[in-house]
């Protein structure tokens, strides 16, 4: 029952990214960091299969995937995280489906949504971008991916288990750190690798 959820999931998202194009961005500045997050993302995903047994340590990078190249290009790329890690990993094809899904595609389209709110709620600043966006935001996406998935194993039977939470809850700020330090580098040196990003918006002077 999860695989099917997981797996109509999957499909909405790929089908609406395609519907899209957002390959059309890559003609831009996004192709260097899009082929980057491509050859560095899999390996980032991998990396709890090769830690000892009961240290499992997944960092996600789907929020700071979204704020560089957009969530349409993000989700194409997320599909080739997916293939790779399938590919040169020694998970079988659900478990990497359920990573793609509630690592990457989940708290990605959760970044997406919070985009908005920030824009309606507080004001067009580089300090709530970097800090709301980049690094509370995606504490928040990857938190609550992992509140949904479990959600979800108890609505077919599973049991929720509270240590489980805790341990999402710890993960999520190592994401946030990840994508608030590179968002605060990217805004500062190379914004133009930020798709999210507005000079117009966030560096205009204030009305007084």
């Amino acid at each position: 029952m999860l695989m099917l959820i997981e797996a109509a999931l999957a499909v909405t998202a790929l089908v609406v990214a395609l519907w899209l194009k957002p390959w059309r961005m890559l003609q831009g500045p996004l192709l260097t960091p899009a082929l980057a997050a491509m050859a560095l993302m899999p390996w980032m995903w991998l990396l709890p299969q090769h830690m000892p047994q009961g240290l499992q340590i997944q960092l996600s990078g789907a929020s700071l995937l979204v704020l560089v190249l957009g969530w349409p290009l993000a989700v194409l790329v997320l599909a080739w995280v997916g293939l790779a890690v399938w590919v040169i990993g020694h998970n079988d094809a659900v478990t990497v489906l359920s990573q793609w899904v509630w690592i990457g595609l989940a708290p990605a389209t959760i970044t997406l949504g919070i985009g908005p709110l920030l824009r309606r709620w507080l004001p067009p600043n580089p300090f709530v971008y970097t800090l709301g966006r980049g690094f509370l935001g995606t504490a928040a996406a990857v938190f609550l991916s992992g509140i949904l998935l479990e959600m979800l194993h108890r609505l077919v039977g599973g049991a929720l288990q509270e240590q489980v939470l805790i341990a999402r809850w710890l993960m999520a700020w190592g994401d946030a750190f990840l994508t608030g330090m590179f968002t605060a580098i990217f805004v500062a040196f190379a914004p133009q690798w930020l798709a999210t990003w507005s000079d117009e918006r966030y560096l205009k002077p204030a009305k007084h």
